[in-house]
């Protein structure tokens, strides 16, 4: 799905480079490169603080922690996306409350946010699902309203512009309460390991969250909060300052297999291309079709597997239909728009490194299945 080798070769100095300085300096944990990649990401998203840590996971729990979440508060966050979102929320005895979907953006739907708020609700978090943001000017008006904090889950959207009404803009991550993001290797932003990082405008917040990703500690050895180990290594964010300079190139790129995606799939009867919202720049972590109900979307994905074209399923059970998640709260057929979607998406290859030839190949393949 990721080219991630071709990706590595034409960085391949750079990176070769900054590697090798930080074994030479010996200095593995919190070491020069991490604050230095520390402070070009924040400058870069236009966040006063970036708390790097282990995983984009860790940044979604450690967030929670910091604002005091108390068990049996409901958090309420979609249903249509990875596990990680929810799982965290149950792992610190909080109630996750999932919602559908918008049919055209796939992402959160505000609607279901308000529809959904109880006296319990303490937080949203929206998930900016695939590469472009959710509607976060009237998720960020409901929070005002219910006096709710904000969570952006931006781990799929690195880099992506939310544009505002009135023309402003803001990176993804930048706008709620506090902002988090994974670097697994596949993302937009990724480093060769797990890692990730935390953002946030509110001084208070980030100096609980550097403690907590450190044992709770703010001062050695004296624990004033409970903490977890959750850190960033030198190796992973030497890596991540090299690929941050070529962030805006890669979204471009993307963009660029995107169109190619969208030309060859127009009008298409059994195939929907993604839809750009008006509020977002999409930076195409994945590229994913909607397929019509008479498509066979199992045997479209078993052809292209034949060919040697990688295809996946992004998700195929919604969280609210995950055994680990089955509740009273949750039936089937509830979330309309997220079940359908969970049955009729399939995500095409999407890299930086797709060439014409490549993508040819795609879409013609898709193309002689479908008919």
């Amino acid at each position: 799905m990721v080219d991630l080798r071709s990706q590595y070769l034409k960085i391949k100095d750079e990176v070769d480079t900054a590697v090798q300085e930080v074994i030479d300096s010996c200095m593995f944990i919190n070491g020069p490169a991490v604050h230095q990649f520390k402070d070009n990401l924040g400058n870069y998203l236009g966040a006063k603080h970036v708390i790097p840590c282990a995983n984009g996971t860790d940044a979604l729990m450690v967030s929670m922690m910091a604002l005091g979440l108390k068990p049996g508060d409901e958090v309420i966050t979609a249903s249509f996306t990875f596990i990680a979102t929810a799982e965290v929320i149950a792992v610190l005895g909080l109630t996750p409350i999932l919602v559908d979907a918008d049919p055209e953006t796939f992402n959160i739907d505000p609607q279901a946010i308000e529809k959904a708020i109880t006296p319990k609700t303490k937080a949203i978090v929206p998930v900016h699902l695939f590469g472009q943001c959710a509607d976060m000017e009237r998720i960020m008006d409901i929070a005002k309203k219910h006096d709710l904090y904000v969570i952006e889950d931006t781990c799929q959207a690195i880099g992506a512009d939310y544009i505002y009404l009135d023309g402003r803009k803001k990176k993804a991550g930048t706008i709620g309460d506090i902002g988090c993001t994974s670097f697994f290797p596949s993302k937009n932003l990724g480093c060769y390991g797990d890692g990730g990082a935390i953002f946030t405008n509110d001084d208070k917040l980030a100096e609980d969250m550097r403690a907590i990703v450190n044992h709770g500690m703010k001062e050695r050895y004296y624990h004033e909060m409970i903490g977890v180990n959750s850190r960033l290594d030198s190796i992973q964010a030497a890596i991540l300052d090299i690929k941050l300079k070529h962030l805006d190139e890669y979204a471009k790129e993307r963009n660029r297999a995107a169109d190619y995606y969208d030309k060859a799939f127009k009008d298409h009867s059994k195939i929907k291309t993604p839809v750009r919202s008006k509020n977002s720049n999409h930076v195409f972590h994945q590229y994913t079709l909607l397929l019509s109900e008479d498509a066979d979307r199992e045997g479209l994905q078993n052809f292209l597997k034949e060919k040697d074209v990688p295809a996946m399923i992004y998700y195929p059970v919604p969280l609210h239909l995950q055994e680990a998640y089955l509740s009273d709260r949750f039936k089937e057929g509830d979330l309309p728009v997220t079940e359908e979607l969970s049955r009729r998406v399939i995500s095409l290859p999407m890299s930086t490194e797709l060439d014409e030839e490549q993508l040819e190949y795609i879409t013609s393949s898709v193309l002689e299945y479908l008919g």
